[in-house]
């Protein structure tokens, strides 16, 4: 059976962009400021982290998708 598009659609941006979230503020935790002027190596590393944990959070909403249904499927 396919899934429901609302329930991937908005599982993948909740996933992505709290994962986009977490990279952001493991940044600023650990000092280093994404939107410096100008890419300095702290500001890279920084946007680096975003998209690390953007594509960390999308594919944990796609994981916990696939083992939603592997739980509602009839044996």
């Amino acid at each position: 059976m396919a899934q429901n598009p609302l329930i991937e659609g908005l599982s993948d941006a909740v996933g992505f962009v709290g994962g986009a979230l977490a990279g952001f503020w493991l940044g600023r935790l650990l000092g280093l400021d994404l939107f410096s002027e100008g890419y300095d190596t702290a500001s890279l590393i920084a946007i680096a982290l975003v998209g690390l944990g953007g594509g960390l959070g999308l594919q944990a909403a796609r994981r916990w998708r696939a083992a939603r249904a592997r739980s509602n499927t009839p044996e």
